[in-house]
């Protein structure tokens, strides 16, 4: 069936109080795992695919795999461009059939920000490519990408109703206290700045650094505007553990199917678990 619509998809999150989950693709199992909970759990999916990842499964082989889960899917699945650094990026991206980019400028001076997003947004929507961007700083580590938390700033509304406005993007990653990797402690959520946020931009909210959040929290989250959730963290947390421990119980084991299977089996389990969460269960 192709790839699925993201501005579709998300403004029907929007509507009915829940969230699209984009789960990150690291390898082959991933998507498979990913894939499996999403047909079972009748959800809607976002395949997240970041710098780092294509650099190590290689682009095309992301892109091959990726476009045959969705082709052979009974639910909407995407492809995102994840965190794109620059327009180098989003351009390969575009090239090679993704379905929507995220063009990540928010280390830039907001007019900056607002430039390179606007030049994003005009090239990729006469092809039908919507767009997410990020405005205010994540803090934590994504791939190469490590923001100082002393640098960290969080989103302010009149910025976002400004961007929103000059961008025309479709999805805003608004800094409101995420994290991506582990959290030092309970995450601290900023719910008022984030109404706030929703109330002057009336787009779909994005909430980076997903795994570790209290799902009271995330619950929270979506009910104020957060129409897409990304998650990878916590799904490559239960497959490097289970692959160590079928390992571990097994020295002599060397066919990787035999420890990648249960690992990828660990992965499906935790998406359901997310997919629940977020509300995007049966959905389709």
């Amino acid at each position: 069936m192709g790839f699925g619509s993201f501005n579709y998809w998300l403004r029907d999150g929007l509507n009915k109080g829940y969230a699209v989950a984009q789960i990150n693709i690291n390898n082959l199992e991933f998507v498979q795992a990913i894939i499996e909970a999403a047909e079972e759990e009748r959800a809607p999916i976002i395949l997240g695919a970041s710098e780092g990842a294509l650099k190590y499964m290689g682009l095309d082989y992301a892109v091959a795999i990726a476009k045959t889960a969705a082709e052979r899917a009974s639910v909407p699945v995407m492809l995102h461009l994840d965190h794109g650094p620059n327009l180098d990026w989003v351009l390969k991206a575009i090239r090679n059939g993704f379905s929507s980019v995220m063009i990540d400028a928010s280390r830039l001076p907001l007019e900056e920000n607002i430039a390179l997003t606007k030049q994003v947004v005009d090239l990729c929507h006469p092809l039908g490519i919507e767009v997410e961007a990020e405005l205010g700083r994540i803090t934590g580590t994504d791939d190469d990408l490590t923001v100082d938390e002393r640098l960290a700033t969080l989103c302010r509304p009149e910025d976002a109703e400004r961007f929103v406005a000059e961008t025309h993007v479709d999805a805003l990653a608004a800094a409101i206290g995420s994290a991506h990797g582990h959290y030092k402690g309970k995450p601290q959520l900023d719910f008022e700045r984030l109404a706030a946020i929703r109330e002057v931009t009336g787009i779909p909210l994005v909430l980076h650094g997903g795994s570790g959040i209290p799902d009271e929290d995330v619950k929270k989250a979506i009910s104020l505007g957060i129409a897409k959730m990304n998650i990878n963290t916590d799904n490559q947390e239960v497959f490097t553990a289970k692959v160590r421990e079928v390992l571990a119980a097994n020295p002599k084991m060397y066919d990787p199917r035999k420890y990648l299977g249960p690992g990828r089996d660990e992965i499906k389990a935790m998406v359901k678990k997310k997919l629940a969460l977020t509300g995007s269960v049966n959905r389709v």
